[in-house]
């Protein structure tokens, strides 16, 4: 169970790769998500009405050995199918909607959140953070990271400057898509940002793009389009405000691309400073800025980070990964 599993978000290919992995291990799988459930196709409702309309379907399902929901947003259905619950939380649920919705918004999400653990019989978060978060609630929590199937990414390579940076996200807040933009302003003419997805700050990137030359946004592109593009850039920025396992982040280390991120949350697994990657504060544009001129003018210190990230994302792979699920599962069902 997902809110979706279609495109490019973390949650999403999270589920489908797990799902692919399940199924290559001779397991059957049905499931439940945003794509062949009702919801509501607009900003702030689609989430709720697909918590609503979730629960109400399980009303005709079977029973099942494990009942697997990828999101606290999943959590409602879960509860309501037999089975062996597990729900896994791939950030600290409450403070990511707290940052798109306020603090009213993040102390419901926190009760609701609390809820949701209980329900589980299993809980698995997708970073150290989240898992010393949920711990606190419960005992059952375990900490399984995002992973990567790196033998499905898609192959070639885009490049289209000869200094290109690329962000790939949701365009929100929360994502630090502002902190992109505001550093932009200053970013040396030789120097081309490409801008890759969706979200509510659509319009402020638009806008950024009439008055430069070297932003150049291209909306949504499917994976087979923004693989080759991060595989064809210098250096891919995500200075979110809160993270777990970025999934953009394991696909960048997988393609030898190095990173600069926030010091925050699941980027401090993946990243050690200087070695795998570039660590700034959240919301700080000036040094993002120099973070990125600074990357773009030494390369073999790009060469450096990138050889030793890609070594480091050997970690998370799903053959090492998927096996913690069914470690999880089998312990449920014995």
């Amino acid at each position: 169970m997902s809110p979706t599993l279609q495109g490019i978000g973390g949650t999403a290919q999270h589920a489908r790769d797990l799902v692919k992995f399940l199924k290559e291990k001779g397991h059957t799988v049905d499931v439940m998500s945003s794509e062949n459930t009702f919801t509501i196709p607009i900003k702030k409702l689609k989430n709720p009405s697909f918590l609503v309309s979730s629960f109400l379907k399980t009303k005709f399902m079977k029973k099942y050995d494990i009942v697997h929901a990828q999101h606290p947003m999943a959590a409602l259905a879960m509860r309501g199918v037999s089975g062996k619950k597990v729900l896994t939380i791939h950030g600290v649920y409450s403070e990511q909607v707290g940052m798109l919705h306020g603090s009213s918004s993040s102390k419901m999400s926190a009760k609701y959140e609390k809820s949701a653990v209980e329900w589980a019989d299993a809980v698995t978060a997708g970073s150290s953070e989240a898992y010393d978060h949920y711990s606190k609630m419960n005992s059952k929590v375990r900490f399984i990271p995002n992973a990567i199937d790196m033998d499905s990414l898609p192959p070639g390579s885009d490049t289209r400057y000869e200094k290109q940076v690329v962000f790939a996200g949701r365009l929100s807040r929360e994502k630090g898509i502002l902190t992109v933009l505001e550093a932009a302003k200053s970013l040396p003419g030789d120097i081309h940002l490409i801008i890759i997805g969706t979200g509510p700050e659509e319009g402020q990137v638009v806008e950024a793009t009439k008055n430069s030359e070297n932003i150049h946004y291209i909306g949504y592109q499917p994976k087979e389009k923004t693989i080759p593009l991060i595989r064809g850039s210098s250096v891919l920025i995500q200075p979110s405000l809160a993270e777990g396992i970025s999934a953009t982040l394991l696909e960048a280390m997988a393609c030898r691309v190095p990173v600069i991120a926030t010091d925050i949350g699941g980027n401090r697994q993946l990243f050690t400073h200087g070695k795998t990657g570039i660590l700034i504060p959240p919301e700080d544009p000036d040094l993002l800025l120099k973070e990125i001129v600074d990357l773009m003018g030494d390369g073999e210190k790009r060469r450096r980070i990138a050889d030793a990230a890609y070594e480091e994302v050997q970690k998370y792979g799903w053959k090492s990964v998927g096996q913690m699920y069914l470690e999880v599962y089998e312990s449920l069902l014995k």
